[in-house]
């Protein structure tokens, strides 16, 4: 069953039949053809499986994860195919990532969402743990979701991504979450981020080394 979800999953990525002036990927997700354009010396801005993962479940499970009116947070949206996903599903989408992202992020979600969304997604700068009471102040930003797609990879700044969960997170946030396991220090962030966060496995894939979570706050008092 396992390798027939990752066949279908997969098959939703297509490629176009002749070369054009710039590199782009096609995905066929919520009814609509997705061009995503990508750039190769970036790690960020690259559509990965998990991202592929989380775009199946959204699309598959949207009457038990009804994203309708919604308000979502993405964070390490990349290139953006699962805020564009997201926000064709209805959901009030906010899109985040490095500042040297956010331009092409930016391309890649007009172009997929104008005149095609029941909200306009926004695209904001969010560094993982930098200024988050200034630019997402609890006071006012609530999120009914929060989403990320590979966002565990070999990078040193598993503390602010930590941070940057627990900060975003309100009681009622459920977070849905696709990692590819690669390293065990990467690994160990499962361990860590279970110190705040209650964590149920939704989906998994060994053949792609994927794991896709679903998480709650815990108390602040106990955690």
């Amino acid at each position: 069953k396992e390798e027939q979800i990752v066949a279908e999953i997969m098959r939703r990525r297509f490629f176009p039949a002749f070369i054009t002036h710039k590199a782009w990927e096609g995905f066929h997700f919520a009814g609509h053809e997705i061009r995503i354009t990508e750039a190769i010396d970036c790690y960020g801005a690259v559509v990965w499986p998990s991202a592929l993962v989380l775009c199946y479940f959204l699309e598959t499970n949207s009457k038990q994860y009804n994203l309708v009116d919604k308000n979502v947070i993405e964070i390490g949206a990349g290139t953006g195919l699962v805020s564009i996903v997201a926000s064709l599903l209805g959901a009030l989408v906010t899109a985040t990532d490095l500042p040297e992202l956010l331009g092409n992020l930016q391309h890649n979600v007009l172009r997929n969402t104008k005149m095609k969304c029941k909200h306009q997604p926004h695209v904001k700068e969010l560094s993982w743990g930098v200024d988050l009471e200034k630019n997402f102040p609890r006071s006012s930003c609530h999120f009914d979701y929060i989403m990320a797609a590979d966002v565990v990879y070999h990078h040193p700044f598993l503390d602010e991504l930590l941070l940057t969960f627990d900060h975003l997170c309100k009681n009622d946030t459920l977070i849905l979450w696709a990692m590819r396991f690669r390293l065990e220090k990467e690994n160990q962030f499962v361990g860590r981020f279970q110190t705040l966060f209650n964590l149920e496995v939704l989906s998994d894939f060994p053949s792609l080394n994927i794991t896709l979570y679903k998480a709650t706050r815990k108390s602040r008092m106990t955690a």
